[in-house]
């Protein structure tokens, strides 16, 4: 492995310091609505939010929007594989322009809610769309993260790069 430079040292530090700072907000958001509805709103209860948006307290077990419920220690390895590859991925590439964004939603997304999940044996979703699973902020995260991942990758941006 070739020694590491000053320079990329620097970039480095300063990406995973932008990347910290995404998924410690995400994580705080995340934490800090999931705490508020529990403490305002019953297990089971829904409440109108705005036209379409209902609040509701509801337990997932799955993944995103309910996939694999009751998956348990299988949601828990692969979500934390997930984690473990992204984090690689970025750590080889700190240089790339963004990519530290999308880290960060995906990783305070995740941490997010692996701590309801280690708490709680399950997430706290509350927000409820018309014909869409509940979901959370950290779900919200890591949906958004992945958009923005494969934009990172795969947009104008990228091509450019690529064709140099």
């Amino acid at each position: 492995m070739p020694q590491m430079t000053q320079a990329t040292a620097s970039i480095r530090v300063a990406a995973s310091a932008r990347a910290a700072l995404v998924a410690g907000i995400v994580i705080a958001l995340d934490q800090i609505t999931k705490h508020t509805l529990a403490a305002g709103i019953a297990f089971g209860e829904q409440r109108k939010f705005l036209p379409g948006v209902t609040l509701v307290h509801v337990r997932n077990t799955g993944v995103a929007f309910s996939l694999f419920s009751g998956g348990g220690t299988l949601v828990l390895v692969f979500t934390l594989g997930a984690l473990a590859l992204l984090i690689g991925y970025f750590l080889r590439r700190p240089e790339k322009a963004w990519l530290w964004l999308p880290t960060g939603m995906l990783t305070g997304g995740a941490i997010g809610n692996l701590i309801d999940r280690i708490a709680n044996g399950a997430v706290t979703d509350f927000i409820k769309l018309p014909h869409w699973p509940a979901f959370n902020v950290a779900d919200m995260s890591i949906t958004f993260g992945v958009l923005v991942l494969l934009w990172v990758l795969e947009g104008p941006r990228a091509k450019e790069s690529s064709r140099t």
